[in-house]
C-alpha cells in the first residue's frame, strides 16, 4: 500500500505555522496508532504553549498583512480552490482519514466529500453576508456590518477531523479570521494535509496555522491565550467547560460542541421500513463515536415488540472489521476507548440484550467492540442517561406524546431529536416541545445538511456552526451611527 502521507508531501512530526513547515521548538514527537491494528502508524508533533505562541503571532502578523486585506470575493475565491483541492484528493484523504480513525474507507471518503463541500458553500457565502440599514432618528443614517473576531482558535477532536475543521475553519476563514488549529492527538494526519492543500490554494501566510499536541499542553495553551478572540471546541462536557474557563480569563467568545444522548421517538402510525436503516445506522456509524449519534431508541409500545424483533435482525448481521475491509463498523479509537465502552457494556449485565453484531474472522488485533443493542431499558438507568460513544444503542417503550416527551427530554444533554409519524400535527408538536438543536421528522441527519445549524442546549453546548449561523458566530456585529443634520 502506497503511504497516503507521501501523496501531500509534509513531515507529520512538523507544525505548519506562518506557511511553513516546522518541527516543534521542544523538538518532541508522539506515536500514533493505527486503531485497526493496535500497532504504531507514524509520529507527530508535539506542540507546546512555545509552538501555540508562534502560531497566534503568525495569525496576527496575516490580519494586518495579506490576509486581512482580502476581500470577500478574494476570501471566496481561494476557499472555492481549496474545496477543488480536497475533491482532488479525496481518495488519499480518505485513506488518511481511515488509518488514523478507524472509521471504514466508505464513511472516511463521504467526510473527504463533506469537508469539499463545506469548502464549497463558505466559498459561495463569502460576499453575501451582508449588514442592515436600521430606522432611526431624523438626521442619522444608521447601519450594521459584521467584522471578524482576528485569531480564532480551533480545538478540534480525533472522530470526525475532516467535517469539523470544513464547519468551524472554513467558516472563520470565510469570515476573514486567521486560524490557529489544534487537532487531536490521537488523529491529526488530514488536518495537515489540510493545511498543506491550504497552501497550495495561495492562502496567505499566517491565515491558516496547525499544532499537534496534547490537549493538556497545546490545546490548553491555546485556549488561554491572551492573543486569541474566539475559541471553538468540539469535544467532551469536562474538557469543554475547562476551555470556557480558560477562555473567560480573557472573556474571549466560546462556541462549545459537546455530547449527546440523541433520542429517535418511534410512534405506532410511522412508515417503519422507512425509519429502520435510520434507527440503526445512526447509532453506529463510526462505531457509535459520534456526538449526535442516536443512543436511545424510543417506540411507542403498539409497535415495539415488532420492530424490537426487526432491529435484533439488523444488528445480528452488523459486521465490525478493520477500516481498510470496509465493513459496517471499524475499531474504536484507542485501548482506552474500548475499555470505557465495554465497561458500560458490562454495566448493562442487568438488561436484556437482545442483539450484537459480529466480528469479522479477519478483523485482526485493533480495537473492536461489537455493537450492542439493549431492550426495556430503563429511562433513569445509566446506558440511557450517560454518553457512551461507541456502537451501544438502548430501546425504551413509553405510552404516548407527554411520555416520549418525558423519556426524550430526560437527560442533560440536548443535541439532535428524531420523530417516526405520519400525524402532521404531532410532527410539529415534537418538534416544539423536544429539548435539541436538531430535530428531524421522518429521518435522521437530512443528509449531513452542511446548510443547517447544528448546535445544542445543556450539556450538549452553546453557539451554532454550520450554515450562515456559523459565519455570524464567527463575526462581531459593529453599529454605526452617522449624524448628517
Amino acid at each position: 500500500m502506497t503511504n497516503p502521507l507521501e501523496t501531500f508531501g509534509f513531515d507529520s512530526t512538523h507544525c505548519f505555522i506562518g506557511g511553513q513547515w516546522q518541527a516543534p521548538i521542544n523538538g518532541e514527537t508522539l506515536e500514533l496508532t493505527n486503531p485497526s491494528t493496535g500497532e504504531p502508524l507514524c509520529a507527530i508533533a508535539r506542540g507546546t504553549a512555545d509552538d501555540i505562541d508562534a502560531a497566534v503571532a503568525a495569525a496576527q502578523t496575516a490580519l494586518q498583512t495579506g490576509w486581512g486585506r482580502a476581500t470577500a470575493l478574494q476570501r471566496g475565491r481561494l476557499l472555492s480552490r481549496l474545496g477543488q483541492l480536497v475533491l482532488d484528493n479525496v481518495d488519499e484523504l480518505a485513506m488518511l482519514e481511515a488509518l488514523d480513525v478507524g472509521k471504514p474507507l466508505k464513511q472516511a471518503r463521504a467526510d473527504a466529500i463533506a469537508l469539499a463541500r463545506y469548502c464549497e458553500f463558505y466559498a459561495g457565502a463569502a460576499d453575501k453576508v451582508h449588514g442592515e440599514t436600521l430606522p432611526y432618528l431624523e438626521g442619522y443614517t444608521a447601519y450594521t456590518m459584521r467584522e471578524p473576531h482576528g485569531v480564532t482558535g480551533h480545538i478540534v477532536p480525533w472522530n470526525y477531523p475532516m467535517q469539523i475543521i470544513g464547519r468551524s475553519v472554513g467558516a472563520a476563514l470565510t469570515m476573514g479570521n486567521a486560524c490557529v488549529l489544534k487537532p487531536a492527538e490521537e488523529a491529526c494526519l488530514t488536518a495537515l494535509a489540510f493545511a498543506e492543500l491550504a497552501s497550495q490554494a495561495g492562502l496567505p501566510t499566517g491565515a491558516l496555522n496547525v499544532v499537534p499536541g496534547l490537549g493538556d499542553e497545546a490545546g490548553s495553551a491555546l485556549s488561554s491565550h491572551v492573543g486569541v478572540n474566539h475559541i471553538s471546541f468540539t469535544g467532551s462536557v469536562a474538557t469543554g467547560g475547562r476551555v470556557q474557563s480558560a477562555a473567560a480569563k480573557w472573556v474571549i467568545p466560546v462556541t462549545l460542541e459537546l455530547g449527546g444522548k440523541s433520542a429517535q421517538v418511534v410512534f405506532d402510525d410511522a412508515d417503519m421500513e422507512a425509519a429502520l436503516p435510520f434507527l440503526v445506522n445512526a447509532g453506529i456509524q463510526n462505531a457509535g463515536q459520534t456526538c449526535s449519534a442516536s443512543s436511545r431508541l424510543l417506540i411507542q409500545r403498539g409497535a415495539y415488540d415488532a420492530l424490537l424483533h426487526r432491529l435484533a435482525e439488523r444488528y445480528s448481521t452488523l459486521q465490525v472489521g478493520s477500516a481498510i475491509q470496509d465493513l459496517d463498523l471499524g475499531p474504536l479509537i484507542s485501548a482506552r476507548q474500548k475499555e470505557i465502552v465495554s465497561g458500560y457494556i458490562q454495566r448493562g449485565n442487568d438488561l436484556q440484550k437482545v442483539a450484537e453484531g459480529v466480528m469479522h474472522e479477519e478483523a485482526g488485533n485493533g480495537h473492536f467492540v461489537v455493537p450492542t443493542l439493549f431492550a426495556d431499558v430503563p429511562p433513569d438507568h445509566v446506558l440511557a442517561q450517560e454518553e457512551i460513544f461507541g456502537p451501544v444503542q438502548v430501546v425504551i417503550p413509553f405510552d404516548d406524546e407527554d411520555d416520549a416527551l418525558s423519556i426524550a427530554n430526560g437527560t442533560p444533554y440536548g443535541l439532535v431529536a428524531s420523530v417516526w409519524t405520519n400525524d402532521g400535527a404531532r410532527q410539529f408538536r415534537m418538534a416544539k416541545s423536544l429539548r435539541a438543536g436538531q430535530v428531524f421528522i421522518n429521518n435522521y441527519g437530512a443528509g449531513g445538511g452542511v446548510e443547517l445549524p447544528f448546535g445544542g442546549v445543556g450539556k450538549s453546548g452553546h453557539g451554532r456552526e454550520k450554515g450562515f449561523e456559523a459565519l455570524y458566530g464567527f463575526s462581531a456585529l459593529k453599529t454605526v451611527a452617522v449624524s448628517h443634520g
